[in-house]
């Protein structure tokens, strides 16, 4: 049986349907709904070569090339669609739930694969059901210098109760010059969004999820922008902490890391830092003096988020002094800024 389901249904079965994406691995590549498993129709090249021939000469031929370009493949589908499927099911999807979907769906159904669902839409749908999403529940924006351990802030209020999304884990970047040393390979911006929606989609919407305050970019992935304008609109709760405080975080935080690759960093920064304070930083760099070097870095980027700050409407921020870089200390303090008493 085959059966065509809205994107809605299938995201919200519990446990979800074991999903196919046939689309070309490059389309895959730069997104897919997350746990999908990729059996392609097409190799890139393969899909190219089928649109050149739909534009230039006409479907029929295209469609012919097509099958020409599968034939040798079906019992490879069969295979490796019998392996996803759990209890003889499976949905299927392509860019827009159109033929690539379709044909798949019917060959797997014809070779035993007893319940086939289709996602009407495609991944295309997806997108579009994800970037709806991130218009609910309500925001709360953690705010503080770089080094006020913002996002072990997130993690203690998780551990508290609260619903949290951390954009710089599911990035793998901490959002600065520095962001990527220790971290794994980015996803691709496309896919940021899809995994991003996937953490999204397990929040209770009559609750306010807490934040990173970030620019629109956190390494080479960017917040999608229906998101970041209500992070821009939303109330910032500021932990001002002493520098000295925040720049020992950071050695504690970069402490065993390749010198190599903290002088690139701070490379990166080196027109804003000016020549003679980069010199600064890369000479205590050498001689291991990661403190004084952490200092510097910060008069640069404290200046760069307090311009930030200021282009917010004053009344959205509510600066919250620390003394502290401890993230159950500083969790309570925005808990009781919130609820007073």
């Amino acid at each position: 049986m085959i059966r065509r389901i809205q994107i809605e249904e299938y995201l919200e079965g519990k446990p979800l349907l074991p999903l196919i994406d046939v689309r070309t691995p490059s389309e895959f590549a730069a997104g897919h709904i997350p746990g999908a498993v990729n059996i392609p129709l097409f190799t890139d090249g393969e899909r190219a070569e089928v649109g050149t021939v739909y534009t230039r000469v006409s479907a029929e031929k295209a469609y012919e090339l097509g099958y020409e370009f599968v034939r040798p493949k079906l019992s490879h589908f069969t295979a490796e669609s019998k392996k996803v499927a759990v209890d003889n099911k499976v949905a299927v999807y392509c860019w827009r739930g159109g033929m690539r979907s379709r044909s798949f769906a019917e060959h797997i159904e014809s070779e035993g694969i007893e319940s086939v669902f289709v996602v009407e839409g495609g991944y295309k749908a997806f997108r579009q059901y994800a970037l709806d999403a991130f218009r609910e529940p309500g925001i709360r924006i953690i705010g503080g210098y770089t080094g006020s351990g913002k996002t072990r802030v997130l993690k203690a209020l998780e551990d508290m109760g609260e619903q949290v999304i951390d954009l710089e884990g599911i990035a793998h970047h901490k959002g600065s010059a520095f962001g990527a040393i220790g971290q794994s390979e980015q996803p691709k911006n496309e896919h940021f969004t899809n995994l991003l929606y996937w953490e999204w989609k397990k929040l209770n919407l009559t609750r306010h999820v807490w934040l990173e305050d970030e620019s629109i970019h956190i390494g080479r992935v960017f917040i999608p922008e229906v998101l970041f304008q209500r992070m821009r609109n939303a109330q910032v709760y500021f932990l001002d902490i002493p520098k000295k405080k925040r720049a020992s975080l950071l050695v504690e935080e970069y402490t065993g890391i390749d010198s190599d690759k903290l002088e690139l960093a701070v490379a990166k920064i080196s027109k804003r830092l000016g020549g003679l304070r980069t010199q600064e930083a890369l000479e205590a760099l050498r001689n291991d003096d990661f403190f004084s070097t952490a200092i510097i870095t910060l008069d640069y980027y404290d200046k760069f988020y307090k311009k930030g700050l200021e282009r917010r409407s004053p009344e959205s921020v509510r600066v919250l002094p620390s003394d502290t870089v401890d993230e159950v200390v500083n969790a309570k303090i925005l808990l009781d800024a919130i609820h007073p008493g």
